[in-house]
């Protein structure tokens, strides 16, 4: 492909997304089956300027005063120095390019806008959600939006039913990976983005269950937990069962733990996914409670998820955003009665926003004075005997900025024995 036939894939691309709420790598990659024309190399150009627009769509909007998928691939190329020259040889009109610019469009290219850009198109996120970003990181916001808008790093969960870190570093660093452990999880492994980690879910070591994809905050919260042996754990919104397959794995096999989730496809991702594992304890029948630990690994914005989908903020609705609490502050109803008395409910979402994090505790327990908190940092101390990261005090709330992480929160909370 020329290179004026990628921009207008591009342009093409962004237009399907605008109508779609399938992620971006996976609609990249059905794209890429009905193009076979498409080269690795084409692929490799298209995708990276499709990430590229997702993470910064604010700012490039803003540059030219529209979202119209057309003006954010201009953008993107005069984020790259592309002059009004330049621009013309890609936007020529020839067959297989994008139609030339117009006089409207050559305006906005040649004189950029002379105002300093307002906060949120700084940061890059929706305008509705200002206050809640700069209520959550202060003086950090803009530092912390930039580390959100960057490439994520891939991070690995070891299966200690299988392995151990050790001989999983040694068998991806002889493969080439530069890997290394992770700086919080006793368990995680971080591959640095651009290694060729697609190539991991084909390897030998994941098809015999070593290891799983899973964010170090994500591991972190499952360790809270606290899960141990002969235990009855509840995961009340498992997916496809991350965090199942690590409680089980902290359990050494040895009790149940019980993933639900409404999505029936979910759980049969899981049951192969345990199969791989050797994680034999993991059921996805109902059963009657009470439960000594039930997690509720709520859904949520995904706010803390923007390096790996950039598009979910652009994506992201006020009432969206109010159904997810809705959900949130239902889940947690649901789980009160499950907990046996002298058990625990952890609570986890990977959202930085605090009307889906500390304020659906606060409100949670409004209602639930049984229930009290167990300050995060001082059980981390107690099973892992490592200082708490950063982040860590009452609750764990971490963020790629103060952790280098996705974005995630965890509350562990007691219920009154008696």
């Amino acid at each position: 492909m020329t290179p004026s036939a990628r921009i207008q894939a591009v342009i093409e691309i962004l237009q399907g997304l605008n109508h779609t709420d399938q992620p971006v790598d996976r609609y990249l990659r059905d794209w890429a089956r009905a193009h076979r024309f498409a080269g690795s190399k084409d692929r490799a150009s298209i995708g990276e300027r499709i990430f590229a627009i997702e993470r910064h769509r604010a700012s490039f909007a803003w540059r030219m005063q529209s979202e119209n998928p057309r003006m954010l691939a201009i953008a993107s190329l005069l984020n790259e120095n592309f002059d009004e020259a330049a621009l013309e040889n890609i936007f020529s009109g020839e067959k297989y390019a994008p139609p030339k610019l117009s006089e409207d469009e050559r305006a906005l290219v040649i004189v950029p806008p002379k105002e300093t850009p307002p906060l949120y198109v700084q940061g890059e996120f929706p305008e509705f959600l200002q206050g809640e970003l700069a209520g959550r990181f202060g003086e950090n916001l803009l530092p912390e939006m930039a580390a959100l808008a960057e490439r994520a790093p891939v991070d690995l969960r070891v299966n200690t039913l299988k392995a151990t870190r050790e001989d999983v570093l040694q068998q991806l660093r002889e493969q080439g990976y530069g890997a290394n452990p992770a700086r919080y999880s006793p368990l995680g492994i971080r591959i640095p983005p651009g290694e060729g980690s697609a190539a991991l879910s084909k390897s030998e070591a994941f098809e015999n269950g070593l290891f799983e994809f899973q964010d170090e905050s994500a591991q972190i919260a499952s360790l809270l937990c606290d899960a141990k042996p002969g235990m009855r754990v509840l995961d009340l919104a498992a997916g496809a069962g991350g965090k199942s397959l690590a409680l089980a794995a902290a359990m050494n096999n040895e009790g149940e733990v019980e993933a639900r989730d409404i999505r029936a496809a979910a759980l049969e991702q899981l049951a192969k996914r345990a199969s791989r594992a050797g994680a034999s304890i993991i059921r996805t029948t109902e059963t009657a409670g009470p439960f000594d630990l039930v997690l509720v690994d709520a859904p949520c914005s995904g706010s803390g998820t923007w390096r790996r989908q950039p598009e979910l903020k652009w994506r992201l609705t006020q009432a969206r955003l109010a159904q997810f609490t809705r959900t949130q502050d239902e889940l947690l109803a649901r789980a009160a009665v499950l907990v046996r008395p002298g058990g625990r409910l952890v609570y986890a979402t990977c959202s930085v926003l605090p009307c889906e994090n500390e304020r659906r505790i606060a409100a949670f327990l409004g209602t639930h004075p049984r229930f009290s908190v167990l300050p995060a940092a001082g059980l981390w101390r107690d099973i892992t005997s490592q200082p708490a990261p950063p982040g860590m005090g009452e609750f764990f709330a971490a963020s790629p900025y103060l952790t280098g992480t996705d974005g995630f929160f965890t509350a562990v909370l007691a219920l009154q024995d008696g």
